[in-house]
Order: structure tokens, then C-alpha cells, then sequence
């Protein structure tokens, strides 16, 4: 019998959290969400976890069922660390009040990143940091010359919907707190911008 949690109404992280707890007692987990960020998130989570995900959209919610897969290991995410993490959190590089000098030293910083021989795993972006994912900033081609090297491009769902920036994002991925920490945890190195 399936296990069904009503997430609706509950900010990011905790419709994910509550899903994957669900998932270590039963084999299906019905999540009913009631946005397009939380649909997402919970439905990443159940691919990440090894489950058949079916989205259904129904007039009070939109139902997400995740189910064990039948054959071959189901556990959370890999142990494997994630390499080092570059931890955007503003549009601006540095701390001084010159805020056309910060978005400058910023792109030149990620320009010169894809250029480097060493370069992050992973790119996190928070807060006033997501400006740079989307069709706005001035560095989504380094972002997307970044992408295709290989490296993963996060950004934090929340702080692009507080911002009202989610139909403009243009590089990377939208994610949540919960894989943001994951991510962090699971970093060999965090270097903070």
C-alpha cells in the first residue's frame, strides 16, 4: 500500500525531506505538491533514488507517485564526494561599493574559469547569486561554456522565485536546499565567492 504525504504548502526543502523519509518504509510514496518547484525537486529525488516517478495533475495538487524499482540496488545518493564546489552567493565579485567593479571582476573571475586546467565539479548558486543564471547576466555564456566542460551548474529554486527569476533562467539546473546540502556535505572542497 502506497504511503501518501501531503506536502502542499510546505516551503523547500521539507516536501523532498518528507518523500525520502517515506521512502525508507515503503516501496511507493504518493507526494501530493502544489507547485512546479516542489514538483520538480520531489521528482528528481525519486529518479536520484531509483524509482519510477508518474506526475498527475489534479484540480487540488499535483500527485507525484514514486515507486522502488523492482530489480537492483535502491538507497540514497551515491557516497562518492563531489569534487570541489564553487559557492556563489552574490552577482558581485568582492565586498567593496563599486557594484559595476564587482559585476566586472565577476564575469572576468568565471571567464577565466572555464580556462583553468583545475575548475570546480560544481557551481552553487544562492541568493543574489542565481542573477547570474539568467538570460540578464552578463556571464551566462562563460556558464554555458562551463556546462558544456562538464561542470554542474545548481540553482537554488527558492531564491530564484523570491527574486521572480524563474522564467528567465537560461544555464544550469533549478534545485533545492536539500541537494544543495547534500552537495556541500559531500564536497572534497568548498571554495566560497
Amino acid at each position: 500500500m502506497a504511503k501518501v504525504i501531503d506536502a502542499r504548502t510546505l516551503a523547500c526543502p521539507q516536501p523532498v525531506l518528507l518523500t525520502r523519509e517515506a521512502l525508507e518504509e515503503a516501496d511507493e510514496v504518493i507526494t501530493i505538491v502544489d507547485n512546479e518547484a516542489a514538483r520538480d525537486n520531489v521528482s528528481r529525488l525519486g529518479k536520484n533514488q531509483g524509482c519510477e516517478v508518474t506526475v498527475g495533475q489534479k484540480e487540488d495538487g499535483i500527485y507525484l507517485t514514486l515507486t522502488k524499482a523492482r530489480v537492483g540496488p535502491v538507497g540514497g545518493e551515491p557516497a562518492s564526494t563531489t569534487g570541489t564546489v564553487l559557492f556563489v552567493a552574490s552577482d558581485v565579485l568582492g565586498r567593496g561599493e563599486n557594484e559595476q567593479l564587482g559585476s566586472l571582476l565577476m564575469q572576468s573571475f568565471l571567464h577565466t574559469l572555464g580556462g583553468l586546467r583545475s575548475r570546480p565539479g560544481t557551481v552553487l548558486f544562492i541568493n543574489d547569486g542565481v542573477k547570474l543564471v539568467t538570460s540578464d547576466s552578463l556571464v551566462v555564456e562563460e556558464l554555458r561554456h562551463l556546462e558544456h566542460q562538464g561542470v554542474a551548474i545548481l540553482a537554488c529554486g527558492t531564491c530564484l522565485t523570491r527574486l521572480q527569476l524563474m522564467d528567465k533562467v537560461a544555464v544550469g539546473q533549478v534545485t533545492d536546499m536539500y541537494t544543495m546540502a547534500d552537495t556541500l556535505f559531500r564536497a572534497e572542497k568548498i571554495v566560497p565567492l
